[in-house]
């Protein structure tokens, strides 16, 4: 099933997301329509307040960043369940993100190198790992989103305030994305 994604001014994608239990109904369905969506709208992360969930549950998929097909075999396609980052360190980088529930919108975003994370997979096992260069963006990304902090806040207040128009346009609607999309206090679709 592909959902549509939840559109920025939706409160959901600013609540702090609650932690799924172990008997969670459907979860592998659940993952697996997430990556549906995610690959259907051309992403490479998908949060659960995306899809109007407020689960503490994110889907990555890092090969897109990846050109050489090598390379691409080691990209990281992981869902992540109850995530906990422990630690961010490294060099801070600058790297131009986007987000599915702000289409058209772009902005360098600082992050640091690395990110250690603890979570569980969608059989319940408990991993700790460390993830580093684009796939840690990626998760420092997704990992925002469960706890309602949209890539935006991570900008100057002058660059946030020349998006302020585009950002309200999005949150009324009026955007063109190639996926279908859902608004807060909308009917569209």
């Amino acid at each position: 099933m592909i959902y549509p994604i939840t559109a920025y001014g939706d409160p959901i994608l600013r609540s702090k997301t609650k932690e799924l239990t172990d008997n969670y109904p459907d979860l592998k369905k659940l993952v697996t329509d997430m990556y549906d969506t995610m690959y259907h709208a051309h992403g490479v992360g998908l949060a659960a307040p995306q899809i109007s969930k407020g689960l503490r549950l994110f889907v990555i998929d890092s090969a897109p960043f990846e050109e050489d097909e090598e390379k691409k075999k080691l990209a990281v396609k992981q869902a992540f369940i109850n995530p906990q980052i422990l630690e961010e360190n490294g060099d801070e980088w600058a790297f131009e993100e986007g987000c599915l529930s702000i289409p058209g919108i772009r902005e360098d975003v600082i992050r640091p190198a690395n990110v250690i994370i603890r979570y569980f997979d969608e059989d319940w096992n408990q991993h700790e790992k460390t993830f580093d260069g684009m796939v840690a963006r990626i998760i420092q990304h997704e990992y925002d989103h469960i706890e309602g902090v949209l890539f935006t806040d991570h900008l100057s207040g002058f660059r946030k305030r020349l998006l302020k128009s585009k950002l309200t346009k999005i949150s009324k609607g009026d955007v063109d994305a190639d996926y279908v999309m859902r608004f807060y206090n909308s009917k569209k679709l």
